[in-house]
């Protein structure tokens, strides 16, 4: 970023206080601020799960990874769209359980902390949208460990030789979470991205789990 001209600015502990700070400052000087949550993002997204369902046909159950909404929406989405009955599920980390709650109370509910490394789901504080979107259209939520999601990263290394970040390996850690409820179904787990830090990448190599701080 500092390379191509941008000015950085870190603030706050975590993704939420991070977000207010950049309304502020958009505020302040009369920019335009750039919501992690946005129809058009969920249209983006939206892209992989239309390859998806017309490359799969018959998958009854989607495993998507919950950050602020925009991959598992852009899902149920495309799903309505195409007029299919595959069951989509969202995971959020335990120690980031926010649209857990939210759901499962019918109103946002707000964490005080998102400690996980799997940062992509480090999120207290549901968008509005989203949790309306995931009530209406989800089937359930999972809870997935950090232990969970670092083995999973092995895993998927181990067999398919891809890196996934936490919330990249997070669809995968619930779907063998929930393995017994699977037998002769078929089912697809999205691998949401790779980015990992070289440090917990090789902590989950030697068989550990990073700990957010």
């Amino acid at each position: 970023m500092h390379s191509l001209g941008a000015e950085l600015i870190e603030y706050g502990r975590d993704f939420d206080e991070a977000k207010d700070q950049a309304v502020r400052i958009a505020n302040e000087r009369g920019l335009e601020f750039a919501p992690s949550f946005h129809r058009d993002f969920v249209v983006g997204v939206a892209t992989y799960a239309h390859e998806l369902f017309m490359a799969v046909g018959d998958l009854d159950t989607v495993y998507v990874p919950i950050g602020l909404g925009s991959g598992i929406c852009g899902v149920i989405g495309t799903r309505d769209a195409l007029g299919r009955k595959t069951r989509v599920v969202g995971m959020v980390a335990a120690n980031a359980d926010t649209y857990a709650r939210s759901v499962a109370a019918g109103r946002s509910v707000p964490t005080s902390s998102a400690l996980t490394f799997a940062d992509g789901m480090a999120v207290r504080v549901p968008d509005a949208a989203a949790l309306e979107v995931i009530q209406r259209g989800a089937d359930r939520i999972v809870e997935v460990s950090d232990d969970e999601i670092a083995e999973s990263i092995r895993i998927i290394f181990s067999t398919t030789h891809n890196c996934a970040e936490g919330a990249g390996a997070a669809a995968l850690a619930a779907l063998v979470k929930e393995r017994e409820l699977l037998h002769g179904r078929r089912a697809a787990v999205i691998l949401s991205g790779q980015n990992i830090d070289r440090d917990w990448m090789k902590t989950v190599f030697a068989g550990g789990t990073p700990r957010a701080l």
